[in-house]
């Protein structure tokens, strides 16, 4: 073998072992684009005929109301029901039209639990069902409150009851009783007054 087709051999040996190293790293570490994920702060779950993208809860408290916010497709030819139901009984329903979705993020579309059942930055245990298949299955969705500004707008407020104007209003203005009571008392020493000095 002459010095010409040594260093031809050489140059092949060299890129076949460049190669292989390019290909053990690919092999040792797995490309993040193979890896389906949910690049945003909600979770995606498939539920029959139903995909559910970017869900998750905004509330201010585990005792506190919380608003279901996301997106919900369905790829059936007939009208489904996504039934969510969350801690302490509460429970919520988004219909969604065939093929077609329904964006959570809407004011015509609010779901809102009554309760949500964990503090913001925590997960829940979610049960969500469909009436088209009937498929059903636990999920855990993240709860987040208006620390992050786009989500301030979804908080959902308490009942008007507990923030009533008129209860509020109420309790400001002294009742009428109170307020003749204190003007007699008021009037009282003035006139006992008037009447020493006319004497």
């Amino acid at each position: 073998m002459n010095r010409a087709q040594r260093g031809k051999l050489a140059l092949t040996a060299a890129a076949l072992g460049a190669s292989l190293l390019t290909a053990g790293c690919g092999y040792i570490t797995p490309q993040q684009t193979s890896h389906q994920y949910s690049a945003s702060d909600g979770i995606r779950a498939d539920l029959g005929p139903l995909q559910l993208r970017n869900i998750l809860i905004v509330s201010t408290g585990e005792d506190m109301p919380g608003r279901l916010i996301g997106a919900v497709y369905n790829s059936s030819s007939k009208d489904v029901k996504l039934t969510v139901n969350g801690a302490k009984g509460s429970q919520t329903e988004v219909p969604v039209k065939a093929n077609s979705y329904t964006l959570l993020n809407e004011k015509s579309d609010e779901a809102i639990l009554s309760t949500t059942g964990g503090q913001p930055g925590s997960l829940v245990d979610v049960k969500i069902s469909e009436n088209g298949t009937n498929v059903s299955n636990t999920v855990k969705v993240p709860v987040l409150d208006a620390t992050l500004e786009e989500y301030k707008d979804y908080v959902p407020t308490p009942s008007a009851s507990a923030t009533s104007p008129s209860s509020a209003s109420s309790s400001a203005t002294p009742s009428a009783g109170a307020t003749s009571s204190a003007t007699s008392s008021a009037s009282a020493p003035a006139t006992a007054t008037a009447t020493a000095t006319s004497r």
